[in-house]
């Protein structure tokens, strides 16, 4: 971190991360609630800088942003929560959270935790940092079948290929890049390649499949997991079909890959 640059926290519920200041600026990704982000210069309240997660660098609204940033307590295992105003299910939301948000806890009252400069989260939505996290990253993001595709998106609300696949390993505690390049790269690193067959064949559960600018996920030897814009969704769908759209819209698969 250089000597000018301030380490910030998001404390919205979510926060886009835009190419350019502006809010019409084109979505990257998006920061949760609860994660860092290192402001290195700001312009008519927007900062420019890096996501402590991924590495993302672009510009994020300082109105979503509170400083010093603090060490998270817990994360969010629900789809998605809500921040309440008070520690009771009838009071007012203040904002959803989604999966992988970071909680600040402080007090805690009845099944409440305060979530420091946001507001009141049910505990049983919760997981302190440091428990057992989720066993199959593959169940994870089947959870959000039927989410709508959102180019850059990674919460519950809306989310792009790549954004559901870093989502669903960060869930099983595994931290990958956020883009489906890198995402390749990684698993070219971290995993071993698998034969592309004409008829796709000797596929199995967690084999990740890449075309360029996309990537799915197997959820059994046939079917494919992909938030895509054809659908416009989540979708679980035959991974053949899937592929002779795509290659004749785009281009052939370029690589799948066993990550374990």
């Amino acid at each position: 971190m250089s000597a000018a640059s301030t380490v910030y926290q998001v404390t919205a519920g979510v926060s886009a991360l835009r190419r350019t200041p502006h809010d019409d600026g084109p979505m990257d990704t998006q920061l949760l609630a609860g994660e860092a982000f290192e402001v290195v210069e700001e312009a008519k309240g927007w900062g420019r800088g890096i996501a402590s997660l991924d590495g993302y660098e672009g510009w994020v609204d300082m109105a979503t942003l509170s400083d010093p940033a603090l060490i998270p307590t817990h994360t969010v295992k629900a789809l998605r929560t809500y921040v309440y105003s008070e520690p009771d299910l009838k009071s007012a939301p203040v904002c959803l959270i989604s999966m992988n948000a970071k909680v600040v806890g402080a007090r805690r009252e009845g099944r409440f935790i305060e979530a420091q400069r946001m507001g009141w989260v049910f505990d049983g939505h919760l997981r302190p940092v440091g428990d057992e996290v989720e066993p199959d990253w593959v169940a994870v993001a089947e959870r959000f079948v039927h989410t709508p595709y959102l180019w850059g998106g990674k919460e519950s609300l809306g989310l792009d290929c790549s954004g559901l696949i870093q989502t669903a390993m960060e869930a099983a505690g595994r931290f990958i890049p956020r883009d489906s390049g890198p995402q390749e790269a990684w698993a070219k690193a971290n995993g071993r390649a698998v034969e592309l067959t004409e008829d796709f064949s000797g596929l199995e559960r967690g084999d990740l499949v890449f075309w360029p600018g996309h990537v799915g996920v197997m959820t059994d030897p046939e079917t494919l997991l992909h938030a895509n814009g054809h659908h416009m969704m989540t979708v679980a769908e035959n991974l053949s079909r899937a592929a002779r759209r795509i290659a004749f819209h785009y281009a052939p698969p370029t690589g799948v890959y066993r990550v374990g």
